[in-house]
């Protein structure tokens, strides 16, 4: 059936377009793309739900740069003819890098620039003042520069597309969204006549409400009825522990390299975050941290390396306060002097990690913290089995969580029988001989530490965020300039827990009585450790 199929070839696209997409190595378009293309090339305006990694950026990318490339034989006139609204500054920073990619072979006729950073006005309106034909920034930033009328649309304004919809109005954009629109329309910043794409992976209220204020009758796309990739792609296991049993269990995963691949490690708060990596840090175990507190330079410059393989282990925050950041604010206005002390530490509310970035090849996601939605739980997961590719979700979960697995389980059954969260039933007793060490691990990691840590570790990407926007403008190939997973090491280290030792080296029994899963390639397999020093593969397989 894959030869029935409509490949890039024959949708009529630009001969450098599809340069672009073969060293992308892009063999055929994914479905949304495949069905979302064509339509966006007729000029239809599109409201297309699928889930994450199905290749939405490039289905709306695409048409775009071709739309332009045709304008532009007829007017060489430079203007902003596309209006890209994102949820997240590093999303912006993912859309902008797609459509360069995507423009390799085009960069000259199709100049597309990112404001959704933190820069000032004043230095991003040199910028637009060039007239970029695609404009990429969050809401607020772009009603910032509209009424500042250093960004003019109402002539040129050819497409408008807004890009993970839902999300746009969990992280408090709605009255921004509502704002911009009501300036499109009472000051005209809009013309009359323009082509709309909204793209999401939920079709909530919110997102029905959008679309009829900027929609002119549009092609409906709802190409996935479950969010999730099936069994066969993704599977999804759930392992009830509690808080000790937690450090426990990611101890002998990571130590005993159990896990397998680049690895999400998920936790519920920036506290948390710190307290596990200085745990795995008593154990020589390297991870970075990733949370709403470091700055945009840092978290975008992690997730790059991250995905060129610099790094094995990121431990991510999914933030409550991001789905109402008022509550950052009135909590601060509360705090009275307290305020300027903490200015510093104050989080940012387009930060998003958990839903939007493209995590390149991730093998598993760790629910070290169970998270309190099921639309939470989905983004998580989201991040593995991308596109083609399989993965592996691991859960952890206490026994007053009970109520929020049951309601993620409702929720995956959807119209199958059976769950796609199952239970990972290992015994917690084969790891028992790693417990005294872990207890010794935790001991250092006081509150003091976490604390001296949290402080530490922003301190230091501060600077280095400054470092990194001048040093990588004149040399942007060079990414190892700065490394995010160095140790903090505010608490002890105990040099005897480096190592496993040699009457622990029976581990291989942990997972035995686990059914083989997916014909025997489980990325959680049982490995049988020989007692070797170094990370590069000295657990050989049993």
């Amino acid at each position: 059936m894959a030869t029935d199929r409509l490949q890039f070839h024959e949708m009529g696209i630009d001969d450098r377009i599809l340069k672009a997409l073969a060293d992308l190595g892009w063999a055929q378009p994914t479905l949304i793309q495949e069905k979302a293309i064509p339509l966006a090339l007729e000029g239809k305006d599109i409201l297309a739900r699928a889930r994450t990694g199905s290749g939405k950026t490039a289905a709306y990318a695409v048409p775009i740069i071709q739309r332009i490339l045709t304008s532009k034989q007829n007017v060489r006139e430079q203007a902003v003819r596309v209006l890209i609204l994102v949820p997240t500054k590093e999303l912006g920073q993912q859309v902008q890098a797609m459509i360069r990619q995507l423009t390799a072979y085009c960069a000259r006729d199709v100049r597309v620039a990112d404001i959704s950073g933190k820069a000032d006005l004043s230095a991003q309106r040199p910028i637009l003042m060039e007239k970029p034909d695609v404009v990429v920034g969050t809401p607020s930033r772009v009603l910032a520069h509209l009424s500042a009328q250093s960004l003019d649309l109402q002539s040129s304004l050819e497409t408008l597309v807004i890009d993970e919809a839902d999300l746009l109005f969990s992280f408090g954009f709605e009255a921004d969204l509502k704002s911009l629109y009501m300036g499109f329309l009472i000051i005209s910043h809009l013309p009359k006549i323009y082509q709309s794409f909204l793209m999401s992976a939920t079709l909530s209220e919110d997102v029905q409400a959008l679309k009829e204020l900027l929609l002119h009758n549009p092609v409906i796309l709802k190409l996935q009825g479950s969010q999730l990739p099936d069994s066969s792609q993704l599977q999804q296991y759930s392992v009830q522990c509690e808080e000790e049993d937690k450090f426990l269990l990611i101890y002998t995963l990571l130590k005993l390299h159990l896990v397998q691949g680049k690895t999400l490690v998920f936790v519920g708060a920036v506290e948390r975050c710190y307290r596990l990596k200085l745990f795995l840090e008593q154990f020589s175990i390297p991870t970075c941290v990733l949370n709403s507190e470091l700055p945009v330079h840092s978290r975008c410059h992690i997730i790059t390396q991250f995905n060129q393989g610099f790094y094995d282990y990121i431990i991510a925050t999914d933030e409550q306060v991001l789905a109402d950041p008022t509550t950052t604010a009135q909590a601060t206005e509360g705090k009275g002097k307290k305020k300027k002390k903490n200015a510093g530490r104050a989080k940012d509310k387009e930060y998003g990690v958990s839903r939007g970035i493209d995590f390149q090849n991730v093998s598993n996601v760790i629910n070290f913290d169970f998270p309190t939605t099921v639309e939470s739980y989905i983004h998580r997961v989201g991040r593995t089995a991308r596109a083609d590719n399989p993965g592996t979700a691991l859960t952890f979960i206490s026994h007053t969580e009970l109520p929020l697995l049951a309601e993620v389980e409702d929720a995956l059954i959807g119209d199958n029988t059976e769950c796609a969260l199952k239970p990972y039933g290992f015994k917690m007793e084969e790891i028992e001989g790693f417990r005294y060490r872990c207890r010794d691990a935790m001991r250092s990691v006081t509150k003091q530490a976490v604390r001296e840590a949290r402080l530490k570790e922003i301190k230091q990407e501060l600077l280095n965020s400054e470092k990194l926007k001048t040093y990588f403008e004149d040399n942007p190939r060079d990414l190892q300039l700065l490394r995010h997973d160095k140790d903090l090491h505010p608490a002890v280290i105990k040099p005897h827990l480096k190592n496993v030792p040699e009457y622990l080296s029976k581990t291989h029994t942990l997972l035995r009585d686990l059914s083989p899963i997916n014909n025997g390639k489980n990325p959680l397999k049982s490995f049988h450790y020989t007692g070797g020093r170094s990370r590069g593969g000295k657990a050989g397989k049993s």
